[in-house]
């Protein structure tokens, strides 16, 4: 218990340090914030938290900013000289090697080499120790935290006045260089600008101003590399830029492009499915809904009768009626690949034949009234129309001459 004036006050938890140590270790191997947080066991908001700090108001108007965790040190560049390479320099400088013929031994340019020596060498004797340099090195390495702007009142009084005019970072770096010409001092590039307004511990501005800026973010859209980038589901499965490249370029025949076009007040959807070499269109009849059960089982109809060479892949957009795609991967042993966020043009047969099916299905209407019959006749009528992409063949012919070599 904490004593307050007379009154006694439960203290809350101990700081979480097992928790942060395990979340910094998941962020570092790769992992989502989103994952990490689910495996350590604490709400993703704390892990923003933890991430990238706060700033908070108490009720005295007074701004309190909590800085983020201590993340665990980086590894060095492999293009910097480590402490075992400036052991073997001061060795072989010992034993009286030129510079360069250490440069030669250790596979490093020879203005590597000099440079060390000239910069990490003792300054009075000139003599080379090589743990001293790899502390001078590491010192000269750390950066300061207090950023450009907050060590420069002119030049953050210039940035901020021009932030309160709705100009744009990009356009006030410019300017810099044009009122300050030949005085670095007082340049900064516009990135500078940015994390100065979203970091304002460091940078100096009131964080306020990053609410004038024309996309209005009070903090940084975070995003990811692409190799790090998973879908929205429980099971994440495989993103577009894991699917093979015979795909790409449509070779290989067999891989489709699926989507769902949503009638009145999204009460009703129609499935479209459509073979990239080919275009031929399948249409999945969904009279229970468009539910993830409901489209993994029409997926499976549509696709199970068909011959292994031509039912390879399907490429779907990451919408919530898929996120039961591993079921249906492991009925049907088809793989699915996901797009990436709002970009429709990964799938651009799909998105053609989708255009063209709303001559049948118009926007806002009910598409309940469909019976799978009906769709069975559209598509049919689509198959057997000549396609300019097709050197004027239909997908019907190009299609039924694939069946017959498959079978």
């Amino acid at each position: 218990m904490t004593r307050i004036g007379r009154a006694y006050r439960k203290r809350g938890p101990e700081p979480q340090v097992a928790k942060r140590d395990q979340y910094l270790r998941l962020m570092a191997q790769g992992m989502s914030n989103s994952q990490a947080c689910r495996e350590v066991g604490v709400n993703r908001k704390t892990g923003n938290r933890w991430r990238y700090g706060r700033t908070v108001v108490d009720r005295d108007g007074r701004r309190r900013t909590y800085p983020p965790i201590t993340q665990q040190p980086r590894e060095i560049s492999p293009r910097f000289l480590s402490e075992d390479e400036r052991v073997t320099i001061a060795d072989l400088l010992r034993a009286g090697h030129s510079i360069r013929s250490i440069a030669k031994a250790m596979d490093r340019d020879p203005a590597t080499i000099s440079r060390e020596v000239r910069r990490n060498g003792d300054p009075r004797t000139g003599v080379y120790h090589p743990h001293r340099a790899q502390r001078r090195a590491t010192a000269r390495r750390a950066r300061s935290k207090e950023g450009k702007l907050r060590r420069n009142p002119q030049l953050r009084e210039f940035v901020q006045r021009h932030l309160d005019q709705r100009w744009s970072p990009e356009q006030i770096s410019r300017a810099l260089r044009r009122e300050f010409p030949g005085q670095p001092g007082m340049h900064a590039v516009h990135e500078t600008i940015y994390r100065a307004l979203y970091r304002p511990d460091r940078g100096g501005l009131h964080r306020e101003a990053a609410r004038r800026l024309r996309t209005g973010r009070a903090c940084r859209r975070r995003r990811r590399q692409p190799a790090q980038r998973a879908t929205r589901f429980i099971d994440p499965g495989l993103l577009i830029s894991q699917r093979p490249l015979e795909v790409a370029d449509r070779a290989a025949p067999g891989h489709w492009e699926g989507d769902l076009i949503v009638g009145k007040g999204s009460r009703s959807a129609i499935g479209t499915l459509v073979e990239r070499t080919t275009r031929y269109v399948k249409l999945l009849h969904l009279p229970g809904g468009r539910t993830a059960e409901h489209v993994r089982d029409a997926l499976i109809a549509q696709l199970a009768c068909l011959p292994p060479l031509l039912a390879r892949s399907v490429t779907w957009d990451q919408g919530s009626e898929m996120c039961r795609h591993h079921e249906f991967t492991a009925a049907t042993g088809v793989p699915v690949y996901f797009c990436d966020p709002a970009s429709p043009w990964q799938r651009g047969s799909n998105e053609n034949t989708n255009g063209l099916l709303r001559q049948y299905f118009p926007k806002g209407s009910d598409l309940s009234v469909h019976d799978a019959e009906q769709l069975a006749a559209v598509a049919t009528e689509l198959n057997n129309r000549p396609r300019k992409t097709l050197a004027w063949e239909t997908p019907a012919t190009r299609f039924a001459r694939l069946v017959a070599t498959a079978n």
